[in-house]
């Protein structure tokens, strides 16, 4: 089939299902999406796929592709079940954190003191230290990566994982080295949370965050997939889809054995998101907002993730860490933004969340290691351009706010002795005030009289951008309190 036809196929195959009320902005910005998706499925052999986009706490935009099933012709929906595979390990971190918060695990502890089989392992030096929980949830217990070996083992009873850890495993590593992504390091996560709370570590996970999420169709056990509904799994082999083979339910689930729809998935990252920004306000209940907060810790060995299969020239290498089953970034396109993909035979996902824009965008498919978080960076890329969904504003203190009439005060002066009450015991032996006054004096000669301030542009609740209207221009004001109480500036610099 020629690349033309297939994206027009695909964009046949497109269909919406309802999602939350848009702002105009928005739904201009959403109609840039459904051309990537639909050349991604052309040019990856995707028999199907879901998307969407989560916004302040809803599935705001949500589209399906193509067949769930490709012998019945099944259209997806945003009811399909997917495999969503490595993302599965999000859901194993917070179940350890949300067992940390009830006193049953310490984080610092060995891991063999949840783990009783792991006191036969055999370190790679006698000086290495060994392994802890932090250290599995975070990738660093010096276990080889194993994403194709791990993926085939889902299906690994937990009987059997037992004997295999008793036996003993090798290491790449002394712990604590190098962050190195082990699939068999989360499943060794998810019997201690087995351990931890006495019940298996889907059956836990189930009670504390599927269920009271309303996440009716999600779960590990794919016998158990709402009749009808799921996603089979595919590879495209010899100009073909061939079906692959269903893995688990097992040991291994905790590492990515996890099954969910657009619906479900968009509650989960609605709820996730909502940790953001830190807040006053009653608690849900389900997890405390400061302990969503630790995955996205960047807890070991920095890393940058080059130019690599980048589509936009403008784009920038990323800074890139790992917190607890998601990965941590900053780059000069998204800023701060945490992500994870998911691979399997017969699926491939991805979500991107940018917390400080309270904005997610996920994507399933039924087709074997499918990269769509190259798509879903495109989206999140694109999402963010248009300007239609800011960085939310931190609130400023009422300190930092009190002081605009103090600094437009001394402007007015041209002495910034007017307001030597509010000036930190640094700011005149920094610079002192004829300088400073004779900066004021130019800044006034240029710009005249000025009016009160906007509207603060904060960087935190203690610092931020001061700009005043003026006769002719603006008047910008860098300003940053001290930590003392009362408040005081220990910078203010002027400029036009």
């Amino acid at each position: 089939m020629g690349w033309l036809k297939q994206v027009a196929l695909a964009a046949a195959w497109c269909a919406a299902a309802p999602a939350a009320a848009q702002t105009p902005a928005q739904t201009a910005a959403f109609a840039q999406m459904d051309p990537l998706f639909a050349t991604y499925m052309a040019e990856r052999h995707a028999p199907g796929l879901v998307y969407g986009v989560v916004v302040d706490g809803k599935l705001a935009y949500v589209r399906t592709f193509g067949v769930q099933d490709t012998t019945t012709k099944a259209p997806v929906t945003a009811d399909t079940v997917f495999r969503i595979a490595s993302m599965s390990k999000n859901f194993t971190a917070l179940a350890a954190l949300k067992l940390r918060d009830e006193g049953k695990l310490s984080f610092d502890a060995p891991a063999e003191t949840v783990i009783p089989e792991l006191k036969g392992l055999k370190y790679p030096t006698t000086d290495s230290p060994k392994i802890t929980v932090r250290d599995l949830l975070t990738h660093s217990a010096g276990f080889v990566t194993d994403d194709p070996w791990g993926d085939r083992q889902l299906p690994m009873s937990e009987t059997e994982f037992t004997k295999f850890v008793a036996a003993g495993v090798p290491f790449s590593r002394a712990p604590g080295m190098a962050f190195e992504y082990s699939n068999f390091g989360y499943a060794l996560a998810g019997r201690v949370v087995t351990n931890a709370s006495g019940r298996n570590y889907a059956d836990y996970i189930d009670g504390a965050f599927l269920k009271p999420l309303g996440m009716a169709s999600t779960g590990y056990d794919l016998a158990k997939a709402p009749n009808g509904r799921l996603a089979v799994g595919y590879r495209w082999q010899d100009a073909k889809w061939v079906e692959e083979p269903a893995l688990g339910p097992g040991a291994f689930g905790s590492m990515g054995g996890l099954m969910t729809t657009a619906n479900d998935y968009a509650r989960y990252m609605a709820w996730e998101l909502a940790a953001w920004p830190p807040r006053d306000g009653p608690e849900d209940g389900i997890l405390k907002r400061s302990t969503i907060r630790e995955i996205v810790r960047g807890q070991n060995f920095l890393g940058v993730a080059g130019r690599k299969d980048r589509n936009d020239p403008a784009d920038c290498d990323r800074a890139r860490a790992y917190g607890m089953g998601t990965i941590v970034y900053s780059d000069c396109v998204l800023g701060p933004h945490f992500t994870h993909s998911g691979g399997l035979p017969g699926y491939g996902s991805n979500v991107l969340m940018l917390p400080e824009r309270g904005v997610g965008v996920f994507a399933f498919s039924n087709l074997t290691y499918a990269p769509v978080s190259l798509v879903v960076r495109d989206a999140a890329i694109a999402l963010t351009k248009t300007g239609a969904f800011p960085v939310r504003a931190t609130p400023p203190s009422a300190g930092l706010q009190a002081m605009a009439a103090a600094v437009q005060r001394i402007y007015a002066a041209g002495d910034v002795l007017a307001a030597r009450e509010v000036l930190a015991m640094n700011v005149l032996l920094d610079r002192d005030a004829p300088r400073r006054n004779a900066e004021i004096a130019a800044l006034k000669a240029k710009l005249g009289a000025c009016r009160a301030a906007e509207p603060i542009a904060t960087d935190n609740a203690m610092s931020g951008m001061l700009s005043f209207p003026c006769e002719r221009g603006t008047l910008r004001v860098r300003v940053t309190l001290a930590p003392t109480t009362p408040a005081s500036l220990q910078t203010v610099e002027f400029s036009s």
